[in-house]
């Protein structure tokens, strides 16, 4: 059994390998011999720490992921989050690689972002409006900077204070940031991203122009809410796994009968994306395996 630590991966991630990983895998997502299974969601014996099962097999990959978010570890200084791969061995069904990936996992989540965005957003999209302020809305920012040339990033948060850290921090990067209120930084975007854990709409329908591309990332549970569902008629709606989104995403929040186009149709040719420059389009992320059987797939391939 290979053993990847913590340190091992987070030393040879990279936007670009995160990127290509999760292009292969979208695309993985669709094929006939591709099988995502049931999420499991699952808690500690102290019920407030959670932990999540995803599992997933492909053509040549099988496996799972735990994903973990344990608040009490605030109480030893430890991070909440951490998440761990494994990948079955085929040939005897024992693990063939443990692949602890909390790192991987935030830039696994913003280059899922940042391929659909590509596939979806128009070509010169510039002004990028981010909601979220932690840990996970860094690595979106970066991500999306890689696929567009952005002359705006507008920072919305609850908190002003922690807005305008955030914001500084981004600058500090490279980045074009600025904190801004949710209506106009809504209005003056050709690419909006959610990175929270809502429940309730960020913003209103009305607010969103033609031409937008919007990614909710945060969506992953049952009754996790960051888009207006009055949106859903005006828009073309794209998710990693359609039956998965419309379970516990954000298109858990649609009418039954509404089309849901998996990211991996668009990317392979198989259905169409973005039809016209007016267009709003809308990518849920929910989260599915594959993208980190993948993600372990391409650090064991980076470590040879």
């Amino acid at each position: 059994m290979i053993l990847v630590t913590e340190a091992q991966s987070a030393a040879r991630v990279t936007h670009e390998l995160a990127f290509d990983a999760m292009r292969h895998a979208f695309i993985a997502a669709v094929g006939a011999d591709a099988f995502s299974f049931p999420v499991v969601l699952a808690h500690g014996s102290d019920p407030q720490n959670r932990f999540t099962i995803k599992s997933a097999a492909g053509a040549d990959l099988a496996g799972l992921k735990v994903g973990a978010y344990f608040p009490s570890n605030d109480a030893r200084g430890l991070p909440r989050h951490a998440s761990t791969i494994l990948l079955i061995d085929q040939s005897s069904g024992r693990i063939g690689a443990v692949v602890e990936g909390s790192t991987l996992n935030c830039y696994r989540t913003a280059a899922a972002d940042a391929v659909a965005t590509d596939a979806l957003a128009r070509r010169d999209a510039a002004v990028l409006t981010l909601f979220g302020t932690g840990h996970q809305a860094g690595y979106e920012a970066q991500a999306i900077a890689r696929i567009r040339t952005l002359s705006r990033i507008l920072v919305v948060g609850r908190d002003p204070s922690r807005a305008t850290a955030f914001a500084t921090m981004l600058q500090g990067q490279g980045l074009p940031a600025e904190v801004a209120d949710p209506e106009p930084a809504v209005r003056a975007a050709d690419i909006i991203v959610t990175a929270t854990t809502a429940t309730a709409p960020l913003f209103d329908a009305d607010w969103v122009q033609p031409g937008t591309h919007i990614s909710s990332m945060g969506s992953d549970a049952q009754g996790k809410q960051e888009l207006p569902p009055t949106l859903f008629p005006r828009a073309r709606l794209f998710c990693d796994l359609p039956a998965q989104s419309a379970r516990i995403g954000e298109f858990q929040h649609a009418t039954p009968a509404t089309p849901l186009t998996a990211i991996g149709a668009v990317l392979s040719g198989a259905s169409e994306g973005r039809q016209s420059l007016k267009d709003i389009t809308v990518f849920d992320s929910s989260g599915i395996s594959l993208q980190d059987l993948h993600m372990a797939e391409a650090i064991l391939a980076a470590m040879v």
